[in-house]
């Protein structure tokens, strides 16, 4: 049973995070590169239906295990022309056939699933053959001084920031995953903290 913090305090503190302006930004990078049916891992409080572009989608597939996020997200803003779906699940197990998704969206998530590796596993088998894996993540970063504070921090931001990991790889967990990242970009999140605001995005096929 989720604990009064869980239920009460963390869906306000991470809908301040999320929505903050340069996490936005990011989720505009790749979101509107979707395409046909599609599957979002983690929807979370569906920050990302506003940024689906109607005239390509057909339709959204969102999997979210906290039930205080998935009301949310079946409130928030998005095209009328797709249709929004949004289901309890976990990205490590999910509840739909193989090859049955023209596209996996999988938005500051991965810092936060139990076991990344599974969940990208799953991200492959639901893709149909020629799908896409479109990805916008924070995580490890590349300079050694900002990745010991990383893990320092680590311990005690899991606890606060609902199960969140700062020392997570991205890019290269993808591509060990078995997919061919066709583009990549990385950054520092402005106005970010640097030992949370490493962030890559891109694209990729199985």
């Amino acid at each position: 049973m989720a604990s009064l913090y869980d239920r009460f305090v963390l869906p306000r503190l991470l809908k301040c995070a999320c929505s903050a302006p340069p996490i936005a930004k990011q989720r505009q990078k790749v979101v509107p590169k979707a395409e046909g049916r599609v599957l979002e891992l983690g929807i979370g409080m569906g920050l990302n239906l506003a940024f689906y572009d109607g005239a390509k989608v057909s339709s959204v597939t969102g999997v979210d295990p906290a039930p205080e996020l998935r009301r949310i997200a079946e409130a928030a803003p998005r095209d009328p022309r797709i249709a929004v779906a949004v289901e309890d699940g976990t990205a490590e197990a999910l509840p739909f056939e193989d090859r049955s998704f023209d596209c996996v969206v999988c938005t500051f998530t991965l810092c936060s699933v139990c076991t990344p590796s599974a969940a990208l596993a799953e991200a492959r088998r639901v893709l149909k053959p020629g799908g896409r894996f479109l990805y916008a993540e924070h995580g490890l970063s590349p300079d050694a001084d900002v990745a010991k504070w990383q893990r320092r921090i680590e311990p005690v931001w899991k606890r606060i920031a609902g199960g969140c990991h700062l020392t997570r790889p991205v890019t290269s967990a993808i591509q060990a995953a078995g997919f061919r990242v066709e583009r990549s970009d990385s950054m520092y999140l402005p106005r970010a903290p640097r030992f949370a605001g490493w962030s890559e995005w891109g694209e990729a096929v199985p």
